[in-house]
């Protein structure tokens, strides 16, 4: 059987979306070509690599070896790559990055800055993800470095403080909420809420944590920055819950109040994980540095 790093790559992005079209637009490559590669791979083996159903696909037991040793192998093509890189012109590397919705919105932007100033030839992918989603992405190999909310488990994981924040509930200036102090979600769950997109790891923690309290999560419109929920909680439309950082800066030029969540998880003490006991690549390693120290 002959797999090119091209299918290799593929596989493992069409297992870890659980979905070939979304695994082909990962992989920039056509829906048609992606599935006829995939097919191509299952021929050459002799036995299928997924389990396809209306909900998406899952890995066989065969795909689920091929998916291992996949991930090594594209981790030494990562390596060889990057120790060529002194010779060769172009991008010399790529870090995978995961991470939650309020580190990717509020720290990583800056954060990443300066990491890839000094770094012109090296490529950050940088996606989105639950906090635990991240600790068993990073743990498989899917990833290379993981920031995820203080509160999950992260198992064997080698972790690194990041930052600190707090979730907060906005509101227009006039509404009941505005009047006392401190309140739980619980509370916030009688109010019409403003809301990020369904693909947000936040809005699914907490659609998450409004199912664990018995009610509705009742969304009047969803978007897709903390910056536009502000704007349209100032406007009347609802409530937000958002971080503390985005509610101080949008308390400057917008008409809001503030109040604080009472919930034990809205504390957010923010953690890098990598994987314990084995070595990251260089670029890995330095941006981990770069995230630690900026």
């Amino acid at each position: 059987m002959r797999f090119d790093l091209i299918d290799l790559r593929l596989f493992c992005e069409v297992v870890d979306a659980g979905s070939i079209t979304a695994g082909a637009e990962k992989s920039a490559l056509a829906l048609a070509a992606a599935s006829t590669r995939i097919r191509n791979m299952e021929a050459a083996l002799g036995a299928p690599l997924l389990t396809r159903s209306r909900q998406g696909v899952t890995p066989t037991p065969a795909g689920r070896l091929l998916l291992k040793h996949a991930r090594g192998l594209l981790d030494q093509a990562a390596r060889m790559r990057e120790d060529l890189s002194a010779y060769a012109g172009g991008l010399s590397g790529e870090v995978k990055l995961l991470a939650n919705t309020n580190a990717l919105t509020e720290f990583l932007p800056e954060a990443l800055s300066s990491f890839l100033a000094a770094h012109p030839h090296v490529s950050v992918d940088l996606e989105e993800r639950l906090s635990d989603e991240i600790v068993g992405l990073i743990a498989e190999g899917v990833g290379d470095i993981g920031i995820v909310a203080g509160t999950v488990d992260v198992g064997a994981l080698q972790t690194y403080p990041f930052r600190s924040d707090r979730f907060v509930v906005v509101t227009a200036p006039g509404h009941p909420l505005a009047a006392g102090g401190p309140v739980t979600f619980a509370q916030v769950l009688a109010y019409d809420f403003i809301g990020l997109e369904r693909s947000s790891s936040l809005q699914r923690f907490l659609v998450g944590k409004a199912v664990r309290e018995g009610r509705p999560l009742k969304l009047r419109v969803q978007l897709r920055s903390f910056d536009a929920v502000c704007r349209l909680v100032e406007a009347g439309v609802g409530v937000g819950v958002v971080p503390q950082t985005t509610a101080s800066r949008a308390e400057k030029t917008m008409s809001l109040a503030v109040i604080a969540l009472a919930d034990d998880w809205a504390l957010r003490e923010l953690t890098i994980v990598v994987r314990a006991g084995e070595a990251l690549r260089p670029y890995a390693r330095e941006l981990v540095e770069s995230l630690r120290a900026d």
